[in-house]
């Protein structure tokens, strides 16, 4: 049976589906799902770029930042990062391989969890970190539902778990040790509710078709778009990310002591009232942008911008202590400004080398690359507040977002 015939069948019981169970469906579908699949998603052979892709730098400048991090948490004995989306491993393979080359002493700290739903990229993670995990660095944590304990982690002790929208995250340590979550281009793929002027969107059949159809949009949908949105003008359609807020919440919750790093193309109501980012839905497939989400389902991936507003707001709810929001220039730019940028030519013997590499980082820290579009959230809590302003990620910022 294939992906469309799940989604029909699923209607054909419950009736026309919001579209966001129709979007957790084409990405996430256990056998189906865009990234449960098999198929080679990321890089040139893929259907989209992340920064990792593009050279070891991105991982190198936020290893820097993970240490610093650590020092202001007091360099302690043990430190947790938990990556959201690992993918590949291409990002955790280069934090931990300059960790471990330039800051031993912050490597020697570290255990790296990993949280990845797809089985599919799960397998490439164990391949790609297996000599950390054989050396007890990395975990892909687990929950093991005949017990009720985590597999795969540090023997399950202190391990605390979340759940949203069925999804379960693990961080594989005790809630006692320091924790650094960080989350590139994971929120992008988290399902939204689509408003328009008309209401909300479901999905529904016809002739063997998808067709939409519009609901009274929710109190909750509503309240979302008063207080971080913008209310959809007459043939318009924005994006409502409610999942993302309880994300950020419940990964809140997971921090005792510790901070948050979200990186991710995206917007903020400020920029949704002056005119831009209203309506972001596009779908990716072989380095191709649409915006017909409803094409070859499980084989496309499905992404809209993230609210950024809606997002501090929901990790200030959360107790966290928000620093004002940075585009991935200012904030790379802060981290390698220190030392000139060495980390990003610490490989290259030529001079062609270093002009290949010089277009790179170009493509990471500039308007013409990924640098304006991406924007990156720092939220920390139970560290001294005059240390987290003080990060070399945050010191660059000329002029802030609003």
């Amino acid at each position: 049976m294939s992906l469309r015939e799940i989604v029909a069948q699923e209607i054909r019981k419950r009736g026309p589906i919001p579209f966001s169970r129709y979007m957790e469906l084409c990405l996430y579908h256990p056998a189906l799902g865009y990234y449960s699949r098999n198929a080679e998603q990321f890089g040139k052979a893929g259907d989209f770029y992340t920064s990792s892709d593009v050279h070891a730098v991105f991982g190198r400048l936020l290893a820097r930042q993970f240490e610093e991090i650590w020092r202001a948490l007091g360099a302690t004995a043990q430190i947790e990062i938990l990556e959201l989306g690992a993918g590949r491993g291409l990002f955790a393979q280069d934090v931990l391989d300059w960790s471990e080359n330039k800051f031993p002493m912050f490597f020697r700290a570290l255990h790296y969890s990993l949280a990845e739903r797809s089985p599919a990229l799960r397998g490439k993670l164990k391949e790609r970190l297996a000599r950390f995990i054989e050396r007890g660095r990395v975990s892909l944590p687990t929950r093991d539902e005949r017990n009720d304990s985590i597999v795969n982690g540090m023997n399950g002790k202190g391990a605390t778990a979340l759940f949203a929208n069925g999804h379960e995250i693990q961080r594989a340590l005790g809630s006692e040790v320091p924790l650094l979550i960080f989350a590139n281009e994971f929120f992008d793929a988290l399902p939204v509710e689509i408003l328009s002027d008309r209401g909300t969107l479901h999905i529904s059949t016809a002739d063997d078709r998808f067709v939409e159809t519009w609901v009274p949009s929710s109190p909750e949908e509503l309240n979302f778009i008063d207080r971080h949105g913008v209310h959809p003008e007459a043939g318009e359609r924005v994006e409502v990310p409610l999942l993302a807020g309880r994300y950020m919440s419940n990964l809140a919750a997971l921090i005792q002591r510790g901070a948050a790093i979200v990186i991710d193309y995206g917007y903020t109501r400020q920029q949704q009232l002056g005119g831009r980012h209203r309506g972001t839905l596009m779908t990716y497939r072989q380095h191709t942008a649409s915006p017909n989400a409803y094409a070859v389902p499980g084989e496309q991936d499905i992404t809209a911008h993230v609210n950024f507003t809606a997002l501090t707001a929901a990790a200030d709810g959360s107790g966290m202590q928000v620093q004002p929001l940075l585009t991935q220039s200012q904030f790379l730019m802060g981290i390698g400004e220190q030392n000139q940028f060495a980390d990003v030519f610490a490989d290259c013997g030529l001079p062609q080398e270093r002009a290949k590499v010089a277009l790179q980082l170009k493509h990471l820290v500039t308007p013409a690359g990924v640098g304006e579009n991406f924007h990156v959230l720092v939220a920390s809590k139970g560290v001294d507040a005059r240390r987290v302003a003080g990060l070399s990620g945050l010191s660059f910022a000329t002029s802030r977002i609003s």
